[in-house]
């Protein structure tokens, strides 16, 4: 156990120090996207009604995840293979998990000030309606741990050009075409069924419930849909990062 910890310890601190450069910048990036979220998507409405700001509201935290685990993190995964980082990390002696969750760690520390910052201007610009649940913070834990772990996954598994095409997508629809900020019945259905599979729309609808319970819940599948993919996420990340 001291070992684990040991490792964890120094795991975290190199790739702390390696990453300073960058991570103040991509936190201060995620607060201007959740804030263009909640007060720039409400200039798309004439006069946006409460539960349109509400989904503003809760889509936003959302969004700051998926953008943190799906589209920076493989970017950053990307530059480290073209750099020869991640060759150097498979010589550590420590358990790939360590890597893994350490790295996991960092990049829950940056989407914190996003979250924050979101949630409390739009709670006091719009007042949408918040009703937080307990399970906020395993909420936010598993849709995070879901991206972090897909991001892994498919950032280890493909060539650095083809993960940087793939989150560049993601990006791009999970802003125009996920219900994140909208409801799901909005979509044609093939889309519908598409969403019913992929997790962003069970991140969307578990966010939602745990930030305004009295307005919106999740189902089982939703969370059982999450889990799914984290552990395919952070599975395939760690018996390819074991491979030699």
């Amino acid at each position: 156990m001291m070992k684990v910890v040991h490792d964890f310890k120094y795991v975290f601190q190199m790739q702390l120090f390696r990453g300073s450069g960058h991570l103040l910048f991509f936190a201060i990036i995620q607060v201007f996207m959740s804030l263009g979220i909640v007060i720039g998507f409400t200039y798309l409405f004439d006069q946006p009604d409460t539960q349109s700001i509400l989904y503003l509201a809760t889509g936003a935290p959302t969004f700051i995840l998926i953008i943190t685990g799906l589209v920076i993190l493989p970017q950053q995964i990307g530059n480290a293979k073209t750099e020869g980082y991640v060759d150097f990390t498979r010589t550590w002696p420590v358990n790939r998990s360590v890597i893994l969750g350490a790295d996991s760690v960092i990049w829950l520390l940056i989407t914190i000030p996003g979250l924050a910052i979101a949630s409390l201007f739009a709670h006091l610009l719009f007042q949408p309606g918040y009703d937080i649940s307990w399970t906020v913070i395993p909420a936010l834990l598993l849709i995070a741990l879901t991206s972090i772990g897909v991001g892994y996954g498919f950032s280890y598994l493909l060539p650095s050009d083809l993960s940087l095409a793939l989150s560049q997508v993601i990006a791009f629809g999970a802003l125009m075409f996920s219900p994140l900020n909208f409801p799901m019945e909005r979509l044609p259905e093939w889309l519908q069924a598409i969403h019913t599979v992929l997790p962003l729309y069970s991140m969307a609808e578990v966010m939602r419930a745990s930030m305004a319970a009295s307005t919106f819940t999740a189902t089982t599948g939703n969370y059982i849909t999450l889990i799914v993919w984290c552990i395919l996420g952070y599975g395939g990340a760690m018996y390819l990062l074991s491979k030699k």
